[in-house]
């Protein structure tokens, strides 16, 4: 396999992390053991904590970027956006992520990868989170989603709604996806927004919206979308009157 095709799905052949860690309960409901040694440290989605053991120090996470990035609307939805847990000794944090679904990871090395925020789940703490709105607007498909920058250098762990489907794609190549089916992709690809024309959307007034991406890079996708689910969890509830 080579280093691209294993990068692509989320494994790496050379690694420069050290945390230990294990994804468990595949494929449908997900989670992450993580292992934290006195030296290390890791910044998850706020409300992802399962359990941890005796001697992890949880914290809200310094989200001074993001604050400074997001409009108070925004903000108010994610207050604070993540926690950060560090150890004294030797300790274990368990996380999963909102949605049934699968989790993968992507060891940055002084890069930048983007996911809407939905999909993020945590980060060891040399990556730095970040988000440009204007850009974000695209991936807002329920209320709070905006577009975070993910930069730096250590490992980051995204998750999907369903399962993970990964397209790499060469120079100039193109490629179409709804916008409630991407999970990340590399600052490499190119993006802008797409109209299926005739085409409508479950989650939006009018035509679909999706995200046209072009290569060189890969990009990762979830079967399921959640904005559509709660379209349709909404369109069958009981009516009241």
């Amino acid at each position: 396999m080579s280093h691209e095709a294993a990068r692509a799905m989320g494994l790496h052949l050379v690694s420069l992390a050290s945390m230990e860690y294990e994804i468990t309960n595949r494929p449908a409901f997900t989670q992450l053991d993580v292992t934290l040694d006195s030296d290390d440290g890791i910044r998850a989605e706020a409300g992802s904590l399962v359990s941890c053991s005796g001697g992890v120090e949880v914290a809200a996470g310094k989200d001074d970027k993001l604050r400074d990035s997001l409009p108070d609307s925004v903000l108010e939805k994610h207050s604070p956006f993540s926690t950060t847990f560090t150890v004294n000794r030797r300790g274990t944090v368990t996380l999963s992520p909102p949605f049934p679904g699968d989790i993968f990871h992507y060891e940055l090395r002084d890069e930048t990868l983007y996911t809407p925020s939905r999909s993020f789940l945590a980060a060891e703490l040399g990556v730095e989170l970040d988000a440009e709105f204007s850009s974000g607007q695209t991936f807002i498909e329920c209320a709070g989603d905006f577009l975070l920058e993910l930069s730096g250098s250590g490992l980051s762990f995204l998750s999907s709604y369903g399962a993970t489907s990964v397209v790499s794609l060469d120079p100039e190549e193109k490629h179409v996806v709804d916008t409630g089916h991407v999970v990340a992709f590399e600052e490499t690809v190119e993006f802008s927004d797409h109209r299926l024309g005739g085409v409508k959307s479950s989650t939006r007034k009018g035509e679909g919206l999706a995200c046209e991406f072009e290569g060189p890079g890969t990009i990762w996708m979830q079967s399921r979308s959640p904005a559509a689910f709660l379209a349709w969890l909404v369109s069958n509830l009981p009516d009241e009157r």
